[in-house]
């Protein structure tokens, strides 16, 4: 794989399915799903996976409904931090895996390959300036409250083990006033705004254009490099002007 230079964020509700419905129709209309992930060109990496490890005070209340993991202190920012810049870098990366009955680590991880474009998708990954600043696109998925909380009570109930009134005591208590606090005013940050999630083909088009035209030119370039003689991919620096919105 050439080395990575494009980093999408994609700031994306919560969804019954694990990710983002826009990954995911971004990911089908690219043909990426069908694609081994050794030879994927698009990856996808989701900030629930970096969740703090927590004390054994905090998993007590965590077990209880009772601790915020809609705070930006919830995540595990180096990590992440780290995580981009080995991407960055070409690097293959080991991404955690966390487990949301238990609220731990599980001992295993998943392996993500170098690829030209990385989407990650997170509701809190633009309040991070240091890790905001490391992507070249920054989408806002705007959907209204009603159905950022049925996605959130499917999700919660079906793949978390959650009842109903735990699901909307969360809500009530810690969810709608973080996103108040901390996601929706980094909205101002976002390079592109996506009303109606993905309900907005033509936005999600667009978007999928773009990418195309970057796979294509990361295609080109690697094609060149094996003209060339280059066999395997070629360490590149990472600058600011590289690492930075454009």
């Amino acid at each position: 794989k050439f080395l990575n230079e494009n980093l999408t964020v994609i700031l994306a509700p919560p969804s019954a399915h694990g990710q983002s419905s826009v990954c995911g129709k971004i990911m089908e209309l690219l043909g990426q799903n069908k694609i081994d992930h050794h030879q994927r060109q698009v990856a996808i990496l989701s900030q629930d996976s970096f969740y703090r490890v927590l004390t054994p005070d905090q998993k007590a209340k965590a077990l209880k409904g009772q601790f915020n993991f809609d705070h930006p202190d919830a995540f595990d920012n180096e990590l992440i931090v780290k995580t981009l810049w080995d991407i960055l870098e070409g690097q293959t990366v080991q991404i955690p895996v966390y487990d949301f009955v238990t609220h731990s680590r599980k001992e295993e991880a998943v392996t993500v390959y170098p690829a030209d474009v990385v989407l990650f998708e997170g509701i809190l990954m633009f309040y991070s300036q240091e890790i905001r600043d490391l992507f070249q696109m920054k989408l806002f998925v705007d959907t209204d409250a009603d159905t950022r909380l049925s996605r959130r009570v499917l999700r919660d109930i079906s793949e978390r083990g959650r009842d109903l009134e735990q699901v909307l005591t969360q809500y009530i208590t810690f969810v709608k006033p973080a996103f108040e606090e901390f996601c929706l005013p980094t909205k101002k940050c976002a390079d592109v705004i996506i009303p109606r999630g993905a309900d907005n083909l033509v936005a999600i088009n667009l978007i999928v254009q773009h990418i195309q035209d970057i796979l294509n030119g990361g295609l080109t370039k690697r094609l060149n490099g094996s003209l060339n003689g280059y066999g395997t991919p070629r360490k590149r620096q990472v600058s600011e002007s590289s690492s930075r919105p454009h």
